[in-house]
């Protein structure tokens, strides 16, 4: 895909971040790096100063290129990187505020608004801080669960997958504590959010038959029993409903043989009992191209698998790795998903 070709459906719409974080220096590099990385058009909703400060911080090259539509977006950014104007706030890098959070939450909205009705193509959201989200209103746990409730969806709808070049993980349950996990954790869970992982494979991803790895929640997975009933009460039950259901699925599989690199060639996603047993692998592996894609929604979403990073914000440390591995995956989830609703014409 070259940098300048038009995706279906229009550009990739890129909410902020918090302004206060490294959400605009990455999107500033990435931008400079579109034509190495080959990257598909995006804009930027909100943050036009901020973003033409930090790229000079950082010494990139990147234009900023203010629109008014984002049918504009597309030649504009040929030119510069396309920004949708609205009330900057100064950009502090390091210093978050309830202005910057104002800020990360309308360009959120925004950004959704247009993937919702047709304008963007997909979205790509830059990390914000749930923290300050909360001081300007902010009442969902995260990014996932505003999307879905924007999508007019219930928050189990919509599934985290966590992926990178090597690996593709979901946790089955998000944020909670870990002592919480085995309550949550149900045959109708499973079963369910594997379906809708399987389902957005297909869809977005391109597989014709995806291979599913599902893993046990305690150490070897039970062992029968001696280290716990979740697996032959719950886990078990689940992979034979998906397996009469047609979908390939193994399991369970102990946590700490699931992800060695033997394993990860005999499935295409991991679906992990809980946050960190998904997550620490992904990050281990994949550190600078980790990938957060929301699954199960009528919009594409990507993200990358990384927090606002306050601490090194504007100290010319961040890494636009994973920025520049979200808005790549969201451009291919595009073109999949387009394929696939031609195939089914």
């Amino acid at each position: 895909m070259s940098a300048t070709q038009t995706l279906s459906g229009g550009p990739l719409a890129l909410s902020l971040g918090d302004p206060a974080g490294i959400g605009p220096e990455i999107i500033a590099l990435a931008y400079s790096r579109r034509t190495v990385e080959a990257l598909p058009p995006f804009f930027v909703v909100g943050g036009e100063q901020i973003l033409r400060d930090a790229a000079a911080q950082r010494g990139v090259a990147c234009p900023v290129i203010p629109i008014n539509d984002p049918s504009e977006a597309a030649e504009a950014f040929t030119r510069g990187l396309p920004v949708m104007p609205f009330d900057d706030s100064l950009y502090c890098p390091g210093e978050p505020s309830e202005q910057g959070a104002a800020l990360a939450l309308y360009s959120l909205a925004e950004a959704t608004r247009f993937a919702l009705l047709g304008e963007a193509s997909a979205l790509v959201t830059a990390p914000v801080s749930k923290a300050q989200l909360v001081t300007v209103g902010f009442e969902y746990p995260g990014q996932t669960e505003f999307l879905a409730a924007a999508c007019g969806m219930a928050p189990e709808d919509a599934v985290m997958m966590l992926a990178g070049p090597s690996l593709r993980a979901v946790p089955l349950t998000v944020h909670c504590a870990l002592a919480e996990v085995p309550a949550l954790l149900s045959t109708d869970l499973i079963s369910h959010k594997a379906r809708i992982v399987a389902e957005a494979l297909v869809q977005d991803f391109g597989l014709v038959r995806p291979r599913l790895a599902i893993a046990g929640l305690n150490p070897h997975a039970g062992e029968d029993g001696k280290f716990g009933r979740e697996e032959a009460d719950i886990i078990e039950p689940a992979i034979a409903v998906l397996q009469e259901q047609g979908l390939d699925v193994t399991g369970p599989v102990p946590g700490d043989a699931l992800f060695t690199p033997r394993a990860r060639k005999t499935y295409d996603v991991a679906l992990a009992m809980y946050h960190d047993q998904a997550l620490i692998p992904l990050k281990a592996l994949e550190v600078d191209e980790g990938v957060n894609v929301t699954l199960g929604l009528p919009i594409i979403r990507t993200s990358p698998d990384h927090g606002t990073a306050f601490d090194i914000a504007g100290k010319g440390m961040a890494d636009a790795g994973a920025m520049i591995a979200a808005i790549r995956m969201a451009g291919e989830c595009v073109t999949a998903r387009g394929q696939a609703a031609a195939n089914n014409a």
